[in-house]
Parts: structure tokens; sequence; C-alpha cells
């Protein structure tokens, strides 16, 4: 392969996003190398009066189809993909004239399938053919020919061609490394998009369609390299988050934001959510956003110091000189009063994101990456009603314990397993988790609610494998437990429960977060 520097003499462009095309085509000309372009590209740069062959005069075939069919043709890729030291005759027989910088990018695909009227057809439409054809020939005649991609990398091209009267191998190698980033992340966006109109759940080629959001100062450790990346298609979640003020985001900070932001979306009424090392330390739902504050930091107050806040609905001036107060590392809600913002700014290191999405999460798929590959599974949104709760003891639930455990199980499924949740009067009151035994989850919970109050329930996120557990509740002042069931000794706890006089309600579905 040719790795010394190479001449530009002729240019062919055709570009989809016209972002700083103009002066860069100017820059081209300037430099007297001669422009060849198609359809609404050439007609922009005309109107700039900068001259222009176009396509159909190399090709001696007019655009046709609508504008499909204009650049698929040997005089095109013959000129992109030809070696210069060994094709020359068949290049001169045919008379094919060499094109030595490709200006290209593509249909907006994305732009257009992320359009609320979006159809079928309009979005198999901007599927681009010709472009990526012609980028990834330039790219992979890298040895004699540069591709430009991205409008970003006109000022560097422009400058180097006016500097050393060509481009390097090392600027060819790096423009045509971000071509094929560029096709493959518009081709797995397509593949995506096609698959979700599929019945099928999960693809048998999975294609991570990922752009750069920013590099991260460390991991989670500052040894640990990172950087955060975010789904092409996708415009929600933390990273889409506007940014009012405070540090920049850490890597801890995003995924404990993440875990917060997850969980307070279960909820409709005021609520507000507390996390501490990505698991849920305190979560409630009130009458009002500041009393949901207050509970949810009250639940473990100690735990809640340095933590994540997320709230469902728009921070006042009042709950922001509660959250003020206290040290707390990330701050989200959907919305911010004016004077809520200058509380704030008296904290300057607090990080205030806002998001807009604050809706109960759609079916979608969640990933775990594993050494080697990853795994996918859908998100569980399963609801919880009370119809679907089992009644297996002597003792009935209260219409308020009921209550609670639907307001408790929707937290737990945030909880990391093994997962125990205590909670009172639509609050977290004690939390037991990633715990190596059911059992000593139990005893953390406990001893993290303390004085227990009346009418509490505990909420498991599988089911008890021994009795154990429900023995540790003897005469503490829990009454109701909220299981799935299914262990092979089911009727030994229940029997446990009978014995202490608590009520158990059995789901049918656990809740276990790895």
């Amino acid at each position: 392969m040719n790795q010394t520097m190479t001449s530009v003499k002729r240019a062919l462009i055709s570009v989809s996003d016209k972002k700083g095309i103009v002066d860069f085509a100017r820059g081209l000309h300037e430099l007297n190398i001669e422009i060849v372009s198609t359809g609404g590209t050439s007609q922009l740069l005309r109107k700039a009066n900068i001259p222009v062959r176009d396509v159909a005069e190399l090709t001696g075939f007019p655009e046709m189809m609508d504008g499909r069919v204009k650049t698929l043709h040997p005089k095109i890729h013959g000129g992109i993909l030809g070696l210069r030291d060994s094709h020359a005759d068949i290049a001169k027989e045919h008379h094919i004239d060499w094109i030595d910088l490709v200006v290209v990018n593509l249909y907006p695909f994305k732009e257009t399938i992320e359009k609320e009227d979006v159809t079928f057809d309009d979005a198999i439409e901007n599927i681009d053919i010709g472009g990526p054809t012609m980028i990834r020939s330039a790219a992979k005649n890298m040895g004699w020919v540069s591709v430009v991609v991205n409008p970003e990398d006109y000022a560097t091209v422009l400058e180097e061609l006016h500097l050393q009267k060509g481009l390097s191998f090392a600027s060819r190698k790096k423009l045509a490394t971000t071509a094929f980033e560029h096709t493959a992340s518009y081709d797995a966006l397509i593949h995506h998009y096609l698959h979700h109109t599929q019945a099928t759940i999960f693809a048998d080629q999975l294609n991570l369609n990922l752009a750069k959001k920013m590099d991260l100062r460390y991991g989670e450790n500052p040894h640990q390299a990172a950087a955060a990346y975010c789904f092409s298609n996708v415009s929600s979640g933390i990273l889409s988050a506007k940014q009012h003020q405070g540090k920049e985001l850490s890597y801890n900070n995003i995924a404990d934001a993440d875990a917060a932001y997850a969980c307070v979306r279960e909820f409709s009424e005021p609520a507000c959510v507390i996390v501490k090392h990505a698991n849920p330390c305190g979560a409630a739902v009130a009458d009002s956003l500041s009393l949901a504050f207050d509970r949810a930091f009250n639940a473990d107050s100690q735990s809640a110091f340095g933590g994540i806040i997320a709230l469902n609905q728009k921070c006042t001036k009042e709950l922001a000189e509660k959250i003020t107060q206290i040290f707390f590392e990330v701050l989200i809600a959907p919305a911010y009063s004016a004077d809520a913002l200058d509380v704030f700014a008296k904290k300057p290191n607090l990080r205030v994101l806002e998001l807009n999405n604050f809706t109960k999460s759609s079916n979608a798929t969640e990933m775990k990456f594993i050494e080697g590959g990853v795994l996918v599974q859908d998100k569980d949104i399963k609801l919880l009603i009370e119809h679907d709760l089992r009644i297996v003891t002597q003792r009935k639930p209260s219409a308020s314990e009921i209550k609670t455990m639907l307001f408790a199980w929707p937290v737990l499924k945030h909880i990391k397993s093994n997962a125990i949740l205590i909670a009172n009067d639509f609050t977290t009151v004690g939390v037991g988790a990633g715990q190596v035994s059911r059992v000593d989850a139990v005893d953390i919970a406990l001893k993290k609610a303390g004085a227990i109050p009346a009418g509490s329930i505990l909420a498991s996120d599988a089911f008890f494998p021994f009795r154990d557990s429900i023995d540790r509740l003897a005469n503490t002042g829990i009454h109701a437990i909220i299981q799935p069931g299914g262990s092979m000794r089911d009727e030994e706890v229940i029997a446990a429960c009978d014995e202490h006089q608590i009520a158990m309600v059995l789901t049918g579905t656990r809740c276990f977060k790895h």
C-alpha cells in the first residue's frame, strides 16, 4: 500500500449535512482542485460561485430514478478504487478520471426516524446507498484516496493541503478510520430500526450504535480510565440531561444518578428517591414533593449524606432551601423554578440536572457486559396490582398494609439482591441490600429501621428459603410480608408467619436485581 504523501487534483463532494461545505469547497477551489458534485450539493456550490462539474458529465448518464442512481457507476468507483501504480492503463483505456478526495456524508436517517409522524416508507427512503459505497471505496483505497465524512475535519484537511500540497498517509488512515466508523454507525442504526419493526425480541446479530458523549476524569477508581457513550438513536436518560451547575459528572455520579432516575420514574405521585452506591437508601411518595423529600431523607439520613436525589416534579425554592442544608452530589428533577436555581447557585459544587422525560420506562432492553460478551434482557417493568396478591396466612393484611406493599414493590425492584425492604406510610424504613444470604439482608434492614413504626411491612425480592427470616421478625412490629413464594419450604415459612401472627401475600413473581 502506498504510504507516501498524495496530491489532490480532483474531489467529489456529495453531502447531506451541508454545514461548512461552501467554505471547504471554496478552499479546495483556491488550491486549484477540481470539484465534482451531485444534486443539491452542486446547486449550493454554484450558487456560491464555486465551479463544479456534474457527476453526470463524468459518467455520461443523468441522475435518474428520483436521484436513487447517480454515483453507482464504474467511472465513479473506478476513479476512487483504482490503484494509481497498477491500474493507470485500465483507467486511461476506459476514460476514467482519478478522484483523489471524497467528501460525503449520508442521508439523515437518524433525524427521519426521530420524527413522531415518520412512516416506514419515509424511513426506508432515507437509507443512503451510493453514499456509503463511495465512503467505503475511498476508505479502502486510503493508499491513494482521502475521505472526509465529518465537517469538523474540513479545517484540518484544508490546512494540510495548503501547507503540504497533499495529505500524508497518517492523515488518510485517520480519515478512513472515521469513515468506517461513520458507515458502521449508520448501518447499525438501520438494523436497529428494522429489527424493532419485527415481531422477534432479540436479533441474531447485536450491533451497538454508540457515540462518545464525554471523557470522564476516571472510572470507579482513579486508576481506571473511563468515558461515557450514548446510543445514537436515543435522546433520553442521564446523559441527555441539561446540567445547570456543578462539577463534571463522574463515572459513579452517572451510574448512581441513573439508578435514582430509574426508581423515581416508577411513581406518578410526588416522589423522592435518594440513592447511595446504586441502591435506594430512602424513597417516599407524599401529598407534596417537599414532604416526600423529608420522608426519604429521614428514612436513612446517615446513608443519604453525599447521595443522589431524584425528584419527579418541579423543584421549588422551598425545597431547594431544604436540600442545600445537606451535602448531596447530584440532584435530578424534571424542572426547577428560577428562584430554586438561585438557591442552588450558592452551592456551586452541587450538580443540578434537568430531565424532561419522567414517565415510566417503556418496554425496552438492558445490557450487562461480561468477559467476551454481553447479556441482554427485557427491563423489569412488571406492575403489581392488588389482584396479583395471594394471601396465604391466617392473618389477612389490612387495606393500608396492602397499599404500602404496592408502594414498596417498585422500590424493591431497584435494590440489589438479596434485597429486603421495610416500608411504612409510603416511605422506606429499612433497606438490606446486596447480601449473600436473605437472613443477613433481613438483619440489616431491621438494624437500619431501628424502632419500627406500627403498620410497617417487609418486602422480599425472592422467596424465603427457610423460616429463619420470619423468626427474626417476631416482636419487631412487622405484621405483614410480601414475597414471591416458590420455595420448597413455602409451607414451613407460612407456618412460621401463622405462629407469629404475621400476614403474608405471595406475588408469584420475583424482582431480582444483580
